[in-house]
């Protein structure tokens, strides 16, 4: 199973990006997908979840009306799209998959993450 995310980089305050995660290996659709991120010294912390249909999202209080979770099952895709980015969105960004969907699941296969960095 791979997770392989992409579409960090360097952005100022304010701006947009949108970070994608391609799947191979496992039945995507089976899977439940999240968002994670951690800051240089600081414990790695939920952004945001999709369920197997995309039916259901939740996000972190931080985030929440900034960040969008979607995902493309045909794809094998999971997307986070970040507007109004703040320096404190700044951390390596990973993708995870879990057959379960909720707060506290565990997640089973993660990605290798993204650098994500908010300049003021």
């Amino acid at each position: 199973v791979q997770l392989q995310a992409s579409g960090g980089g360097l952005v100022q305050a304010g701006g947009s990006l949108r970070l994608s995660c391609a799947a191979s290996g496992l039945t995507f659709s089976r899977y439940a997908l999240g968002w994670f991120r951690q800051a240089p010294g600081k414990e790695r912390e939920f952004v945001a979840a999709i369920s197997w249909t995309a039916v259901n999202t939740y996000y972190a209080d931080s985030v929440k009306g900034r960040f969008t979770i979607s995902r493309d099952n045909a794809k094998n895709t999971v997307y986070l799209q970040m507007n109004s980015l703040k320096v404190e969105d700044t951390a390596v960004y990973y993708c995870a998959a879990s057959l379960d969907y909720g707060p506290g699941v565990r997640y089973r296969f993660w990605g290798q993450g993204t650098q994500v960095t908010v300049s003021s």
